[in-house]
């Protein structure tokens, strides 16, 4: 059976007459069903940790749309959690963290070793979906990438232009190196103890890569990728893994060969027709429907979802959105996407 899921086959290079599809941030506020979960749980957190409630949220998804993968249901920055950050969620504002500004700061932090322990609830929760989900759905596990988590780390919240973290990188580099060097083999065994628990795909979410440029795009995003991925292939060779370096416009170019990515998902800043002549020829893609058009549907959200498939029909292909879905899309939308994809 597990040649036979459709996922599993494009990232293994094939090109499929229809291209599978998830969705990033299917399981979320968008569905009245996981609403109620979540006021089940208590809070978001609470939600993350309790692993027969965080593998319903990921089932619900699936249940809904028949999606070809499930993404585990967890948070980019329970891993800083487990290394010792102070981790809280604000209603309506997102998280917050326990900053690193200084070494005293960081010498704070726990070792790698220390996600083992605290993250148990996460790997249990991969169990409980390798038993529940139906035998053709792919199970996807993932974490932020350093860069990204480490600017939440730095600034203890999101930002616009995550000026703290690269005001940290240049006013002290040997800091912030240790910073990406500590997230680099926290994530290593993050990632191999959910795929020892049972995920069949890894993604590495670098949602603020986009703002690296030059050598701190190669320093920051593409090595700290590239080292993650070659411990996780050297302990499970046969795992593919998703790479996204969102904004990385340009710099899609090669990735997937410079990091040793099975595949390269690509944001809506750059367009299929662009993928397909630069990217594709290295292997899959995944991409990149416009998040808004799960909000505004109608004709645009057709028309868009048949020009990204033809575009990239050529080559191995997953279609997804270019980023994660927003909690006032309508999930009447996502059906209509789905059934455009599998029609097209």
């Amino acid at each position: 059976m597990v040649q036979q899921k459709t996922i599993l086959r494009a990232l293994a290079g094939e090109t499929l007459p229809t291209p599978p599809i998830w969705m990033m941030r299917q399981a979320g506020r968008y569905l009245p069903e996981y609403r109620a979960t979540r006021a089940q749980a208590g809070d978001f957190l609470s939600l993350c940790y309790n692993s027969e409630l965080a593998a319903e949220v990921t089932l619900q998804p699936i249940r809904r749309y028949g999606f070809d993968a499930s993404i585990l249901f967890a948070d980019i920055l329970l891993l800083p959690q487990a290394l010792g950050a102070d981790l809280w969620f604000v209603t309506g504002e997102g998280p917050r963290l326990s900053t690193i500004q200084s070494d005293a700061d960081f010498q704070a932090l726990k070792p790698a070793d220390a996600v083992h322990d605290k993250l148990s609830p996460i790997y249990e929760t991969v169990k409980i979906l390798r038993q529940e989900l139906p035998s053709e759905t792919t199970l996807i596990g993932f974490a932020g990438a350093p860069w990204t988590v480490a600017t939440y780390m730095i600034a203890g919240r999101g930002t616009p232009d995550q000026g703290p973290a690269h005001a940290l990188k240049d006013s002290n580099p040997e800091l912030f190196q240790s910073v990406i060097d500590l997230l680099v083999e926290g994530t290593i065994q993050y990632l191999s103890e959910q795929i020892k628990a049972g995920a069949e795909v890894i993604k590495l979410f670098d949602s603020w890569a986009g703002s690296l440029k030059g050598a701190d795009f190669d320093r920051y995003a593409l090595e700290p990728t590239k080292r993650i991925i070659s411990a996780l292939k050297a302990m499970y060779p046969d795992t593919p893994i998703i790479a996204f370096p969102r904004g990385a416009g340009e710099r899609y170019i090669g990735f997937a060969e410079a990091t040793g990515a099975d595949c390269v998902a690509f944001d809506d800043s750059v367009t299929a027709e662009w993928a397909a002549e630069h990217m594709q020829g290295q292997g899959c893609v995944q991409g990149n429907l416009a998040s808004s058009h799960m909000v505004t549907g109608g004709d645009a959200l057709v028309s868009e979802t048949q020009r990204i498939v033809n575009a990239l029909r050529k080559g191995p292909h997953i279609f997804n959105l270019g980023h994660g879905i927003t909690p006032d899309a309508d999930p009447e939308n996502v059906q209509l996407m789905i059934d455009t994809v599998r029609s097209a």
